[in-house]
């Protein structure tokens, strides 16, 4: 019999992780969720992992049968062999036409608890799935009855050292759910719903566990060919790890000179702009520059193709595509339609873990805001994922699209604030053409120049100007030139070209 402290694999990426090391053994686990959460697909992927470890597991059904739970293993590519399967209903009451078998007569419950016990006790499996036991709490309908055979099952299973998951319908009535609620060990539910676009979102949460500090919340899964994962909520303050310093050059030595330096290993850096401002290209020249310089950089594209970022990075002279063939630049085209924030969250951590990424570029947060179930939710999501690149010693570059050409720019959101240095860019008009300007805003983590520069965008890629001194209200995009002798500071200025 197992011990009250040994844990069980479920055998679901990323589960045994949201439960600390998996299933305490020898319990009753409630797993409950609407039709289509991935009930079945979990509970097999449970039986299967014992398999794997040598176990006997046995799957119990009153409605399913095994031709059903073939189909299903088979889309998922897996054999069921090693897997018991057993369907109460052929022997749970008298022939069939002398009553409905879903009476709720003591009769009929007491041959589904009879049978149960007599076909566990004769096989004593370690791994038990009841798929619907729902069936069961039907046949009991008053609560106190139905508290009262899963206290023996309970028992019974307690006695076996059998590991036991109890799936049903998240939507059958309250009542009973309470009575069965305070006498499992534990209870996952699955959640689902169909946003307006995209495909379904899925999430898992663990509203009960005894003797277990799980990961709490809400923890976005998919089922794949494979079955179930599991991304667990990213908590920062658990992937603390040595951080060796330095910085990352931007590849302009104008720009290097206006943020004191360039962006330091472990910051974050956003760049605002209306479309086509260049934020992209510079975000381009950081990372060219970070793998010329021998680290590592994965790019995600929420807003446009990895062809049009190729083709742009071709027209610039740049060597993203060298870089990206020689595996120092990865670059990854991101569906929000299709992907949820945990998903996202759980790609960067592979990135950073397993292939030891230094600079992470997520272009745009716009993008990255449509794959939100809730838009209010963003900035947090943003500021965990962050704090665990800072604590990673990742630079971390972010995009951010306004609204507006020339004049007046709105963003769909702020989070300026969560950002340790922050790159405006601006087009303004001047002689009958636009031009372009950029300034560093802030930096935390040191000093930066507080002048406005005209930037250009030609190969080899994004240069900067000499301060921008003969116009006043650049970055409204509708200066009014100074007169002879008039500047801002005082001095005679005007407009450069390159430096």
């Amino acid at each position: 019999m197992a011990t009250p402290l040994q844990q069980v694999s479920t055998g679901v990426s990323g589960l045994d992780e949201v439960l600390r090391g998996g299933l305490p053994a020898s319990h009753l686990y409630l797993l409950e969720g609407a039709s289509g959460a991935g009930k079945t697909t979990l509970g097999l992927q449970f039986l299967l992992e014992g398999v794997r470890q040598g176990e006997r597991v046995l799957w119990c059904t009153l409605a399913e049968t095994e031709s059903q739970l073939m189909a299903t293993a088979h889309s998922h590519h897996w054999d069921l062999t090693g897997v018991d399967v057993i369907n109460l209903a052929d022997s749970a009451g008298p022939e069939e036409g002398d009553y409905s078998f879903f009476s709720p007569s003591d009769v009929e419950l007491n041959d589904v608890v009879g049978r149960i016990l007599s076909v566990t006790q004769t096989l004593r499996p370690t791994r038990v799935v009841f798929d619907p036991f729902s069936d069961v709490k039907l046949l009991a309908r008053d609560p106190l009855r139905f508290r009262r055979q899963l206290l023996k099952l309970r028992e019974h299973f307690s006695e076996l050292g059998a590991t036991v998951l109890l799936i049903q319908e998240a939507d059958i009535d309250s009542t009973s759910d309470t009575a069965g609620e305070g006498v499992v060990h534990g209870i996952i539910t699955l959640y689902q719903h169909a946003p307006a676009y995209g495909k379904q979102r899925r999430r898992l949460q663990v509203h009960k566990m005894r003797g277990v500090a799980v990961r709490e919340g809400f923890h976005d899964i998919s089922i794949e060919t494979g079955g179930v994962v599991v991304y667990p909520r990213l908590v920062a303050n658990e992937h603390d790890a040595p951080v060796t310093g330095g910085t990352c050059s931007s590849g302009c030595a104008e720009l290097d000179q206006m943020m004191g330096g360039g962006i330091d290993l472990g910051a974050s850096l956003l760049m605002t702009g209306p479309s086509g401002i260049g934020k992209s290209t510079l975000c381009m020249q950081f990372l060219n520059e970070r793998a010329r310089q021998g680290g590592r950089a994965a790019v995600y594209l929420f807003d446009e193709t990895r062809r049009a970022f190729l083709a742009r990075a071709e027209a610039l002279g740049m060597p993203t595509r060298e870089l990206i063939e020689r595996g120092q630049v990865s670059l990854r085209q991101i569906d929000p339609a299709e992907f949820s924030p945990g998903e996202f969250a759980h790609l960067i951590r592979r990135k950073v873990e397993e292939d030891g990424a230094e600079m992470i570029v997520i272009d745009s947060l716009n993008g990255y805001l449509t794959a939100m179930p809730d838009e209010k939710h963003l900035a947090m999501h943003v500021q965990e994922l962050l704090s665990y690149l800072s604590n990673r010693g990742v630079a971390t570059l972010l995009t951010l699209n306004q609204q507006g050409i020339v004049g007046e720019s709105a963003s769909p959101l702020d989070v300026t604030y969560l950002a340790d240095a922050a790159i405006l860019m601006r087009y303004f008009e001047s002689d009958a053409q636009i031009r372009r300007a950029l300034s560093v805003v802030k930096r935390r983590m040191g000093s930066h120049e507080t002048s406005i520069r005209e930037m250009f965008i030609a190969a080899p890629g994004i240069r900067l100007g000499r301060p921008l001194t003969g116009y006043r209200g650049v970055l409204s995009g509708l200066p009014e030139a100074l007169g002879a002798g008039e500047s801002v500071d005082g001095t005679a200025g005007n407009m450069t070209g390159p430096a």
